[in-house]
């Protein structure tokens, strides 16, 4: 809540001992948000080809594709008490896994407020794949050159380990981009230099294009070279 900058205001605790085993408890939760009509996102009607992609950067797997991740540590009998078999700051391979979502409501908030962005994608589950369209209009698509940023050790385990298709890694995990931007030409060197305030990772990946019917509506550029 601190980070996000909001406040817990309310909670209740339900005892179902026929739901759930004896020191096991499932915890939920959801937030609500107020916003301006005329600042709601994303402004379709106002995106255009040429408009810009900016990334923020994840900080691992977000709490996605833990189905496949839990296959690939099986099939690697991987200790998750021991050392990652990649280069990570975490203390063992379980940690790297487990580290908690970015919050980006820091970040944002400035550019909102300003009216700078066209649009924003959480990537979340389905990855870059299935969340950018979510955000733009049919006739409009996204290209995304993968050589625009680092992709992060621990994806490229999990790719090798589990023999996973390049397709399947850009529909299943955030790939190192925890939020994808779309910002008109004109505001992207002010949206970059707010936004780099918070974080400093933070990158051009791709714009928008005219995109006929047929065409799929995220693209990428040097997938295999990055995810090969």
């Amino acid at each position: 809540c601190k980070e996000a900058g909001c406040a817990l205001i309310g909670g209740e605790t339900a005892e179902m001992p026929d739901m759930y085993a004896e020191k096991h408890y499932d915890l939920a939760g959801f937030s609500v948000g107020i916003v301006e009509r005329e600042q709601v996102l994303p402004k379709m009607d106002a995106m255009q080809e040429g408009d810009q992609l900016i990334m923020l950067p994840s900080n691992g797997i977000h709490s996605n594709g833990f189905s496949l991740v839990r296959r690939i540590i099986k099939r690697e009998n991987a200790n998750l008490a021991g050392p990652t078999p990649y280069e990570s700051q975490a203390k063992n391979l379980a940690d790297s896994l487990l580290m908690g979502t970015r919050i980006y409501v820091r970040s944002m908030l400035p550019l909102a407020k300003k009216g700078l962005l066209l649009g924003a994608a959480h990537i979340t589950g389905g990855g870059l794949t299935e969340n950018i369209p979510r955000v733009l209009p049919s006739g409009l698509g996204a290209k995304i050159d993968l050589a625009q940023w680092e992709t992060p050790p621990v994806f490229k385990w999990l790719q090798s380990a589990g023999n996973v298709k390049s397709g399947e890694m850009l529909r299943t995990f955030n790939c190192g981009v925890g939020m994808v931007l779309v910002v008109s030409q004109a505001n992207v060197q002010e949206v970059l230099q707010t936004v780099r305030e918070t974080e400093p990772g933070a990158a051009i990946i791709g714009s928008l294009f005219a995109r006929k019917e047929s065409c799929e509506q995220v693209v990428f550029a040097n997938v295999d070279e990055i995810l090969s």
